[in-house]
């Protein structure tokens, strides 16, 4: 399959992105959210794999280059679907990203149990999310974005194949052009899931690649999250190394994936969207206004 062909699948509905109502709103229904336009970006395991693309509202391909986001779900890198991240996708979508979430082979428990001794499921998964992001840059063109302005992130699973995805320079897949790389501006990371377990098969362990020029990162966890010891690892050595731009936040007392539910959905997307304000990779300010009662995000979990 040729890498650098649009491969589009036709969709059942028009046109593909729903424009918000006017003004601010209070919180997403990711029920009533379409699906995104379907592409094709390869074949692994014998197996089409598609990503979901959502443009913003008289969005002209042929003149416009804005930023590019790309978000992979979660499900313990043996589930999940495209759906956790349409209502993101949608969101930021209306703000003026081309947004994307893109789904990637997992290997079944069988398959697992056959891996050589070192070798975990994770490493497929990343290998398609590399090909996934360079997909993404190499039609950057066709689908009038600006290839030097993706962001990437994605939750718990999906969050740790994104940065693995961007920092190991292992794992491609040789069917992939060489000359796309996967280097990203900024990540949105929910509850990304970092194990220390991870350090049993270096080529998916986080903590091995982070250096001292890692593009800005925005983070969500949960007070009560179990995944926090391997975040908080990780984190140490993003700090050690020097970077200054990673911002977290936490929800209090509640578990993992809780971003999932409003109306923390509201409340994390509001604040990426202020952490990409910030950096300059969108403008003006959020149009989703959280309920006024609601439990606020805070930066520590004490």
């Amino acid at each position: 399959m040729s890498f650098g062909k649009l491969i589009l699948i036709i969709c059942l509905f028009t046109p593909s992105v729903v424009v918000w109502a006017d003004g601010p709103i209070t919180s997403l229904d990711s029920s009533g959210v379409p699906a995104g336009k379907a592409f094709i970006y390869k074949e692994s395991a014998g197996k089409p794999r598609r990503m979901e693309i959502y443009f913003p509202p008289g969005h002209d391909t042929k003149t416009a280059r804005v930023p590019g986001m790309i978000l992979f779900h979660g499900g313990g890198w043996s589930g999940g679907s495209l759906k956790q991240f349409q209502a993101a996708c949608h969101y930021f979508a209306s703000r003026g990203l081309v947004c994307a979430t893109a789904e990637y082979q997992m290997l079944s428990k069988a398959d697992a149990a056959k891996l050589p001794k070192g070798e975990t499921k994770k490493r497929v998964c990343i290998t398609d999310a590399k090909s996934a992001i360079g997909w993404f840059k190499q039609n950057a063109d066709e689908l009038g974005i600006d290839p030097k302005r993706i962001i990437t992130g994605g939750g718990s699973a999906g969050g740790h194949i994104s940065a693995l995805a961007t920092m190991n320079p292992g794992l491609n897949d040789p069917a992939d052009p060489s000359d796309f790389d996967t280097s990203v501006v900024a990540y949105l990371w929910f509850n990304p899931a970092f194990s220390p377990d991870d350090s049993a098969d270096q080529e998916v362990d986080a903590g091995r690649f982070i250096h001292d020029k890692l593009p800005p990162a925005i983070a969500f966890f949960g007070t009560k999250d179990t995944w926090l010891a391997g975040w908080d690892a990780v984190h140490k050595k993003v700090e050690s190394a020097g970077n200054k731009n990673i911002e977290v936040y936490f929800a209090p007392d509640q578990a993992h994936s809780f971003f999932n539910k409003e109306p923390w959905r509201t409340q994390t997307l509001i604040q990426a969207d202020r952490f990409l304000i910030k950096h300059q990779l969108l403008s003006g300010e959020p149009t989703l206004i959280a309920p006024a009662d609601a439990t606020k995000l805070i930066l520590s979990r004490e």
